[in-house]
């Protein structure tokens, strides 16, 4: 049964009441119950992590609204700050007036570096990794059997020469992953092939491990949203928008923004949201000057949105199933693949910056923004 993404006056309702409507929905007995207390042991927690003293809390919310690739789903985030889900909330409702989001996810390739010091003739070793790159392949898959029974598996090479003086030189090897995050994967494949590309090209064996950079592994969603629907003349969001593709001081601030929601969906999901936010700026940055991840359009009904950006996230792995919180967070959202999840984290990014950049550009930040903060610290000091 497909679930609807609205619940009006969702925020207005008491606590017991919202986890009442969302224990109604198709979840499991597990979700059921965990929205009913919300705490786990510290049994479970102390063979996560190292040195557990205790438990820090973050609140799990669901951000309402939004539809993606035309099917409705609840967005849980994790984040201290209330308006970023009422932002990504409120910006989605205003998107599907345009239908809601669209968007296409890469495969699930992660990239693996080889690094090489004192390679006597760098420029030569470049042709040998790609003379040898059907062996190079094969001895990569052999170190991974699961993945490659799985349909995954290394599937590319190449290698670059860094320092040629000094003869830095490493090979890039590209592994499907499927739906895990995947670095132990990529660790793996690494630090099996290096001794046998070291016979190829010489020099020092370096660094083995993964790239936090996977271009390719991408996402781009976009959206419209009709003029009648935004509140705001379409003119106004776009300049705002400008302003960051000119300017690298703002295009942190907008990109911050968007990384708001996608860092607080990926911390509910169980994702490495540092990889994650390593990668997005890393990404805004490579055309040598820092650039937004989402770009605002006028468009002759309305308003067009893109977001693109590199995003690994999982699942199954990892953390993935780890907490009793992060299995409900994926009942709740239910993403059919890592990529789907992926696009949903993008729409999520996507409406917080519409709502950031409609706010700034309008009636200002701080009157919605400073009501939330007013009642979370009241809230804590009563």
């Amino acid at each position: 049964m497909s679930q609807d993404s609205r619940i009006p006056r969702f925020h207005a309702r008491p606590l017991s009441e919202r986890q009442a409507i969302l224990g109604e929905r198709e979840t499991s007995e597990e979700t059921k119950r965990f929205l009913g207390q919300g705490q786990t042991g510290l049994e479970v927690l102390d063979v996560m992590s190292e040195n557990v003293v205790g438990r820090t809390e973050l609140p799990l919310s669901v951000a309402l609204n939004f539809r993606v690739n035309g099917r409705d789903v609840l967005v849980p985030m994790s984040v201290e700050e209330p308006s970023v889900v009422a932002a990504a909330s409120h910006a989605a409702k205003l998107v599907r007036a345009g239908g809601g989001f669209v968007g296409e996810a890469d495969r699930g390739i992660m990239t693996a570096q080889v690094q090489l010091d004192g390679v006597p003739e760098p420029k030569i070793a470049r042709g040998r990794v790609h003379e040898n790159r059907a062996q190079l392949l094969a001895a990569a898959n052999e170190a991974i059997p699961n993945m490659v029974a799985r349909g995954g598996g290394c599937i590319d090479a190449d290698a670059r020469v860094l320092d040629e003086r000094e003869g830095v030189f490493v090979v890039h090897l590209y592994v499907d992953v499927g739906d895990a995050m995947g670095a132990n994967l990529v660790d793996t494949v690494a630090e099996a092939v290096a001794p046998l590309i070291q016979t190829w090209v010489g020099g020092d064996i370096g660094l083995r491990i993964l790239s936090n950079l996977p271009l390719r592994r991408m996402i781009r969603v976009g959206c419209r949203i009709p003029s009648d629907a935004l509140g705001i003349t379409p003119s106004a969001v776009a300049r705002a928008s400008r302003f960051a593709e000119l300017d690298p001081f703002r295009a942190v601030t907008h990109n911050k923004g968007i990384m708001n929601a996608i860092d607080a969906v990926a911390v509910a999901m169980g994702q490495d949201w540092r990889s994650i936010e390593a990668g997005a700026h890393a990404f805004a940055a490579m055309s040598g000057s820092y650039r937004p991840l989402a770009t605002w359009k006028v468009v002759d009904d309305g308003l067009e949105g893109r977001l693109e950006m590199p995003l690994a996230v999982a699942t199954v792995g990892g953390s993935t199933r780890a907490l009793p919180g992060i299995r409900a967070a994926f009942d709740l959202m239910r993403p059919g693949s890592a990529g789907e999840l992926g696009l949903i984290m993008g729409a999520a990014g996507m409406a917080c910056n519409l709502a950031a950049l409609r706010a700034l550009a309008g009636e200002g930040i701080q009157k919605g923004h400073m009501r939330l903060h007013r009642r979370k610290t009241e809230g804590t000091h009563s």
